[in-house]
């Protein structure tokens, strides 16, 4: 295999981190070239010196100075600002634009990338939940491949590697339940975001973590999930499985079902998405049946759990409801752990965002982008009016 030159968005993030465990553990095989993040500065200069990228970019401009003053001994270009991510994911020499940005902001590098004919390792599920079908017509036209990285996602596509001549009868995408499988609704009502953010198998970021604990993740999931594989919604089932060894199941129409098992490691579905199709030798933990001799499964509690519910029928709803359902969630989750919403309020704001956006049956990409951001402000409105209400 040739040496990968890729570019991270997200390097500072969970995801990032790992994927730059995974180029130490193969400096012949991987050249970062770029690398991206948000806001934490010093963490993006101490990859920056040890990988030693083309370029860096920071998107919290404030931050540009620090960062330019820290790396002037290096031969490393410093950039700020949305624009400046558009643009390094053009790069001649990128052959792998990992994308482990959060939240919608992952959309404009990863329509780049495509139309600069750079394969996609996509983290970012918001990036197909807000315009998949666009993405995937922009990615066949460009002749790019789109490999997951989320576990679920990635363990559908190697259930499907030698598939290719038949057809999916159903998929099951499997959901660890959080730290609130099996609660009610009024136990929901008191808890705080610090029992939220402690998830019982996955070390992940605060938003994906809070997503993980309400089941939205597994709602955008679902929806990613239909663009991938090019499923109709009926095809798509979530199943609860505490224990996250089965990472999703494909059953195929002759009934016949095949599922990927591993330890809960994100660390592999990205090793894979980036050596694809080829598999690597590493030194991950190995998973033992003898550690784990009852897998469990259960249905989701769509009526305590809605969030998973207003995704299905987004989905179902179609046009631009997902990038409006997914805005309001990025909004929700934000108010919720800064204290001015419930864990139960971020159903009905999501809910109630989508009644007050107008609907467009055939969003273009730039329709994706004015409903995403309507659906904030809207969002942000009701945010403000609910939490008036906490305090008066």
């Amino acid at each position: 295999m040739n040496k990968k030159n890729i570019a991270i968005l997200g390097s500072t993030g969970s995801i990032g981190t790992q994927a730059l465990d995974v180029v130490r553990a193969f400096p012949e095989s991987f050249e970062v070239a770029v690398l991206a993040c948000r806001g934490n500065a010093n963490l993006l200069i101490q990859q920056a010196i040890e990988f030693k990228p083309k370029q860096v970019v920071i998107l919290q401009e404030e931050s540009y100075a620090v960062v330019k003053e820290s790396l002037k001994n290096q031969a490393i270009e410093v950039l700020s600002g949305e624009q400046a991510l558009c643009e390094v994911v053009t790069l001649d020499e990128i052959d792998v634009v990992l994308n482990a940005i959060v939240g919608a902001a992952g959309l404009k590098p990863t329509v780049k990338a495509i139309e600069h004919g750079k394969d996609i390792a996509l983290a970012n599920k918001e990036t197909l939940v807000v315009a998949g079908q666009l993405i995937m017509d922009l990615a066949k036209k460009h002749n790019v491949k789109i490999l997951p990285v989320d576990s679920e996602h990635s363990a559908i596509f190697q259930c499907l590697t030698g598939e290719e001549e038949n057809p999916i009868e159903k998929i099951y995408l499997t959901a660890s339940g959080g730290p609130f499988r099996g609660k009610d609704a009024e136990f929901l009502k008191g808890i705080s975001k610090e029992q939220a953010l402690k998830h019982p198998n996955w070390a992940m970021g605060a938003k994906i973590t809070i997503d993980s604990a309400s089941l939205m993740n597994k709602g955008l999931e679902v929806i990613e999930a239909k663009w991938l594989f090019d499923l109709e919604v009926e095809q798509i089932d979530v199943i609860v499985h505490p224990q996250s060894i089965v990472h999703s199941l494909v059953q195929f129409q002759d009934g016949s079902i095949k599922a990927q098992l591993g330890l809960p490691d994100m660390k592999l579905p990205i090793q894979y998405a980036l050596t694809y199709p080829k598999r690597f030798k590493n030194q991950f933990e190995r998973f033992d049946f003898m550690n784990y001799p009852n897998l469990t499964f259960e249905k989701p509690d769509l009526g305590t759990f809605r969030n998973l519910e207003l995704a299905y029928t987004a989905l179902k709803n179609g046009g631009n409801q997902p990038c409006i359902l997914n805005a309001a969630n990025e909004i929700a989750v934000a108010a919720f752990l800064n204290d001015e919403i419930s864990f139960l309020g971020m159903s009905e704001l999501i809910e109630e965002t989508i009644c007050h956006v107008a609907y467009k049956n055939n969003p273009t990409l730039t329709d994706c982008f004015e409903s995403d951001a309507e659906s904030r402000r809207v969002a942000q409105d009701l945010t403000h009016k609910i939490h008036k209400r906490k305090l008066y």
